[in-house]
């Protein structure tokens, strides 16, 4: 049975995805037709080329990024807003501007400086900032 993870190459110092292991120090060519057989006999094609989110992304990050989102979305005048309301556009030099002031908090609180606010507060609103430019950079080449 074929492990559908990478094989280590020691020569480059990376996982080298053109490649997987079959057992311990036998590598073959990954191709898109190779298939895995798991052990109650169900098949699928392995998944080396797909995106791996939950590899990629940590459930424990994304619970603490939702309850900062969440704080923040009850506006000035008392109402709340749609967690999804930042999706509409908000400009690029906003999301910039932003990004650099919590940017410097988090870099303070790092170097062992006071901050305006907690540090995960901090991380997490660096994270809004960057996803948001990315959102519009990625929004803007969707519609050229």
């Amino acid at each position: 049975m074929n492990s559908p993870y990478p094989k280590y190459d020691e020569e480059k110092g990376n996982f080298d995805p053109t490649k997987i292991e079959a057992r311990p120090g036998a590598i073959y060519p990954a191709t898109e037709n190779q298939m895995r057989t798991f052990a109650s006999g169900a098949t699928r094609n392995v998944d080396i080329n797909k995106l791996d989110y939950e590899g990629f992304l940590s459930p424990l990050v994304l619970k603490r990024y939702a309850q900062y989102l969440h704080k923040h979305r009850k506006q000035a005048d008392g109402n709340m807003r749609a967690s999804d309301n930042w999706q509409k556009g908000i400009p690029l030099d906003t999301y910039m501007k932003s990004a650099f002031r919590h940017f410097m908090d988090l870099w303070a609180q790092h170097r062992g400086f006071a901050g305006e606010e907690d540090m995960e507060d901090s991380i997490c609103a660096v994270l809004f900032n960057v996803m948001g430019y990315l959102h519009e950079r990625i929004k803007g080449k969707e519609k050229s």
